[in-house]
């Protein structure tokens, strides 16, 4: 048991009152360090390639426009709109590829530079859960198409 010096009227030790609060501490440090650990690590990645610092480099428009990937959601399905089409997950890589293509008529015929310089905007509704934006993220990585940016708009826009 601890005590204090110098009681009420200074004559030898008193009871402490007070709690012991020094192992307490120490055991939630203990607890902190474990759930640091034990935490999930993030399930899903997205590789993002920042452009290099420096002036911006501006590039007079051609006649290459960029490709936007719409994704909504009604009552819980989400509806994938490429343009102005709206297609199936079935069609979606055949209809990016056509699209893109019609979008890009300097490279159409050259299919490496389409894919590293058409550029493809994904626009996710508001309503659109994360899932199904990254989920579509995905399938134009897997179509191969590298330029792949997110459209974020304005609130009221």
């Amino acid at each position: 048991m601890a005590g204090k010096l110098g009681g009420a009227r200074g004559k030898g030790m008193s009871p402490n009152s007070e709690p012991n609060v020094i192992p307490f501490i120490d055991i939630m440090l203990v607890m902190l360090i474990i759930f640091m650990v034990a935490a999930p690590k993030p399930t899903v990645d997205i590789k993002v390639d920042l452009p290099p610092p420096g002036p911006v480099v501006y590039s007079p428009p051609g006649e290459d426009k960029a490709t936007v990937v719409t994704v909504l959601e009604v009552a819980g399905v989400p509806i994938i709109r490429i343009g102005e089409e709206v297609v199936n997950k079935d069609q979606f890589e055949s209809a990016l590829m056509r699209i893109a293509a019609a979008n890009n008529p300097t490279m159409r015929t050259d299919l490496g530079k389409l894919f590293t310089d058409a550029k493809i905007f994904v626009d996710g509704d508001k309503e659109a859960s994360y899932f199904s934006v990254v989920d579509v993220i995905n399938e134009i990585d897997t179509v191969g198409f590298k330029k792949v940016s997110l459209l974020v708009k304005e609130e009221g826009a």
